[in-house]
């Protein structure tokens, strides 16, 4: 039975399965019985959807009570968090299945196809945390097994002093949010507790293009080599083990794919505002062919060097260790400290410390809005010349190949026809044209061939660039989150609901997100400029050596026709 109701807040919907509200709207509800703290109706433009519970009154005749009131609802309110969640002292962190508690966990005991974190099919979100329209608990996808137990997905813990304040600014109440889901909006608002110590720092200076990171004081690069299929359990188990040799050390240790993923998890659990590169895809099938260990490895170095390069990233902690570390006990102390790493998610921001000098929040929005718009653009054209890149890779294997054979194989048959009548058969031409049908099928071959020199290696950097790109879209969203969260507290403050104080505040933090992602937009043109250079370079130099060797060829077999 449809009610009528009447918004008590204004609320913004962000997916297509809601509907926006304003303050004092009149709604239709389709029934009274909230889904989570949600409930479905109508709003006085037509439009159908869900809205939270807490945010309406549901209008009854004066024979009934007033109304029903769902604020205090634990799954639709703005001071508490839903059934899908529980309390946390360490706010915005969203939990990907953790092995901190597994005991005597030894990483070479994991399954190979049996990662910590698997990324969602579906459009990727911030560093690859799931999409609006995945549910929870599933929607990482974790491949169950003996050795895995499901943790509780951990969001934000409301600030408890805030229920006793003339007024609070409004929380995003769509718990699938990018800017709730990571902690964000809890730091924004103030609701992320202060640690007492906080051991490591990540400085943000200005440049001469604005914020940027402060540079890894003891830079190193590291090699990736020697993919080799090692077993184990007397050869019933197989994997493919990678040779890494950081500069700093200069000492090789050995690591497999899933201890890539297990560091690639904490990287994007810890990294809130960082759009960490992705890891190479996996594969179901065909593991240990070596065309795929070969494109495994290729894609790993890019993927190192990108780790290598970036100036917080490189100095973490979990990354030190699983570059150096080779006792086997120490290696597992330090897998275990650093799951149980505090400065995560909303937490991570308080280790930023940021420029004194002032900016102007409408023009760091300006820039984040075109930054915005070249990175779809961007994304668009590293798509497009992705799929120009495979089509080509596709000719060159099959239809250049046949095409070319298809020649030789035509002037050798003219050269077999000029052998029937000796007596007008001239052995040299017929030779060297024979010799051209056999010249064709070499470069068809040639043709096959050449991908691997070059067409490959772009195919790596624009998938690697297409992991980046697909980060940004959500951290862009934090900042905007900030943003809308700055101005509400400034219009609270005008109006003489909230302390300018909290409203400082949360300029404040606001700050700290705009200068992060000011430096991580920095830091991606600084990568973006030397990797595409290097990229087009490498592809021009193999693409002239290869028409060379093809015009050896041809001009090599041009000659036998010099002296006929």
């Amino acid at each position: 039975m449809a009610l009528k109701a009447r918004a008590l807040y204004n609320f913004q919907s962000e997916n297509k399965e809601e509907i926006s509200i304003q303050e004092n709207e009149e709604l239709v509800i389709f029934s009274e019985n909230s889904l989570d703290g949600w409930l479905q109706g109508q709003n006085s433009r037509g439009e159908t959807g869900l809205f939270p519970a807490s945010y309406v009154e549901i209008l009854r005749s004066r024979s009934g009570s007033n109304y029903t009131d769902y604020s205090s609802s634990p799954a639709g309110s703005p001071g508490h968090d839903s059934s899908f969640y529980s309390a946390s002292p360490n706010p915005g962190i969203s939990y990907q299945g953790s092995f901190e508690d597994d005991d005597d966990d030894d990483w070479d005991d994991w399954d190979d196809a049996c990662t910590v974190v698997e990324e969602p099919r579906s459009a990727p979100g911030t560093n690859g945390h799931p999409s609006p329209n995945l549910q929870y608990p599933a929607a990482y996808g974790h491949h169950q097994h003996a050795g895995y137990r499901p943790k509780p997905v951990l969001e934000r813990q409301d600030s408890m002093s805030s229920s006793k304040r003339g007024s609070v600014v409004g929380r995003n109440l769509n718990r699938f949010s990018c800017f709730v889901r990571s902690g964000v909006e809890a730091f924004i608002l103030g609701d992320v507790p202060l640690m007492s110590k906080i051991s490591e720092t990540y400085c943000i200076e200005m440049g001469s293009r604005g914020p940027q990171w402060r540079a890894n004081p003891h830079p190193f690069i590291c090699s990736v080599e020697d993919p080799t299929k090692q077993t184990k359990f007397k050869g019933i188990k197989s994997y493919i083990s990678y040779k890494l040799t950081p500069s700093n050390i200069n000492s090789p240790v050995y690591r497999r794919y899933k201890h890539f993923d297990w560091l690639y998890n904490r990287l994007l659990h810890k990294f809130t505002v960082i759009s960490v590169p992705h890891l190479p895809e996996k594969q179901a099938t065909g593991r240990f062919e070596e065309d795929f260990i070969e494109k495994r490895k290729r894609r790993l170095i890019l993927w190192m060097d990108h780790m290598t390069s970036h100036p917080v990233l490189s100095q973490y902690e979990g990354f030190q260790h699983f570059l150096c570390c080779r006792d086997e006990k120490q290696w597992k102390l330090g897998k275990r400290r650093a799951e149980k790493d505090e400065m995560v998610g909303a937490s991570f921001l308080l280790t930023i410390q940021i420029p004194t000098e002032h900016q102007d929040l409408q023009d760091v929005e300006d820039r984040v809005d075109a930054f915005k718009a070249f990175s779809k653009k961007m994304d668009d054209s590293v798509l497009q010349l992705t799929n120009v890149a495979l089509e080509l890779v596709r000719k060159h294997v099959g239809g250049f190949r046949k095409e070319f054979q298809k020649l030789g194989n035509a002037f050798q048959a003219i050269s077999h026809s000029f052998h029937m009548d000796p007596p007008y058969s001239l052995d040299a031409l017929n030779n060297a044209i024979s010799h051209t049908g056999k010249t064709y099928e070499t470069v068809g071959e040639m043709f096959a061939e050449q991908p691997k020199n070059d067409l490959f290696l772009m195919l790596d950097t624009l998938s690697l660039y297409q992991g980046l790109l697909s980060n940004f879209p959500d951290i862009i969203h934090l900042q905007k989150g900030a943003f809308a969260k700055v101005k509400e507290s400034q219009r609270m403050s005008d109006e003489g609901r909230m302390d300018q104080e909290e409203a400082d505040g949360i300029r404040k933090r606001c700050r700290v997100v705009g200068f992060a992602l000011q430096a991580e937009m920095n830091h991606f043109h600084e990568r973006r400029v030397a990797d595409f250079k290097r990229m087009m370079q490498s592809y021009l130099r193999q693409q002239i050596v290869f028409y060379q060797r093809v015009s050896q060829q041809l001009e090599k077999t041009l000659r036998m026709y010099d002296n006929l």
